[in-house]
């Protein structure tokens, strides 16, 4: 009886050992993960803060786990080789989310866009609402929610809209042939000096990207700052039309024509009048 009191007194030390390495684990990870918070702001963006809180959390939760086993008997070799096979194994049945973690570290360390950010992957354009280890996830203009995994995202071509302070407002024209592209230039020159959002740095460009099949064709280029770019790019488009209207500049339609023989006369037309057919003779 006295060894069963003596082993059981032994016992409830360890267990309270180890309940102490746990409650001391998670208070150090608390304690430890809002140091780095501090440390970091104003060093790093608000994602990048998050993960290394997790990662120092959990490296520090782990550690004590690991130290509230050994005072209760489990030996550090016998956990390290379970922790292997069983890492070996999580690998082979979860190698998308192992490569899903691995592009989530790279995009951390490259930054090409964060949280607020609106980026353009394939057919889908939104904003970033979350940059998590796996995934990023994104609110479309339509208001859906889109999950696109790390790996696809570091695989595809992905374009930040919102990344520079300014954008170039691209706008496709197509007037008559026989309008003078001296005052076509005029016209929408004028168009983006009136328009209070137009930035005069950089420049508007006109530009002639060739003859089309009814109209000459025109690319015509002004700048805006970022948050004022739908709204500029609307507005245009009302301008440059009215402005065509003012000055009498034809934005053609497509149109076919048809020739024969000669390649400047044109297909000739006839008219004929359908003629009533005499009736059949009535027998006597």
């Amino acid at each position: 009886m006295e060894w069963q009191q003596i082993i059981n007194m032994e016992l409830l030390v360890r267990l309270g050992r180890a309940a102490a390495f746990l409650i001391l684990g998670f208070i150090a990870a608390r304690l430890v993960s809002s140091t780095v918070h501090r440390a970091a702001t104003g060093k790093l963006d608000r994602h990048q803060i998050m993960i290394l809180r997790k990662i120092t959390s959990y490296t520090i939760i782990i550690l004590f786990i690991i130290s509230a086993l050994n005072e209760l008997g489990f030996s550090l070799s016998v956990l390290l080789g379970a922790a292997g096979i069983l890492t070996v194994a999580i690998g082979f049945a979860s190698q998308t989310s192992a490569s899903n973690l691995i592009s989530g570290l790279f995009l951390i360390g490259e930054r090409p866009f964060s949280e607020g950010d609106v980026i353009k992957v394939g057919s889908t354009t939104g904003e970033i609402i979350a940059i998590d280890l796996l995934s990023v996830k994104i609110r479309t203009f339509d208001n859906l929610f889109v999950r696109i995994p790390n790996e696809t995202i570091l695989k595809s071509e992905v374009t930040t809209l919102t990344k520079y302070p300014i954008r170039r407002i691209d706008i496709n024209i197509g007037v008559a042939y026989k309008e003078d592209l001296r005052k076509v230039r005029e016209v929408l020159m004028a168009v983006a000096d009136t328009n209070p959002s137009c930035l005069d740095e950089p420049p508007p460009l006109f530009i002639s990207t060739g003859y089309g099949s009814s109209s000459m064709d025109i690319l015509f280029c002004a700048w805006a700052r970022r948050e004022n770019f739908l709204e500029t790019r609307n507005a245009l488009y009302a301008e440059i039309k009215e402005a065509f209207d003012c000055n009498g500049i034809e934005i053609p339609f497509p149109h076919l024509s048809l020739y024969t023989g000669d390649a400047t006369k044109p297909l000739p037309i006839e008219l004929q009048h359908q003629q009533t057919k005499p009736s059949a003779p009535t027998g006597s």
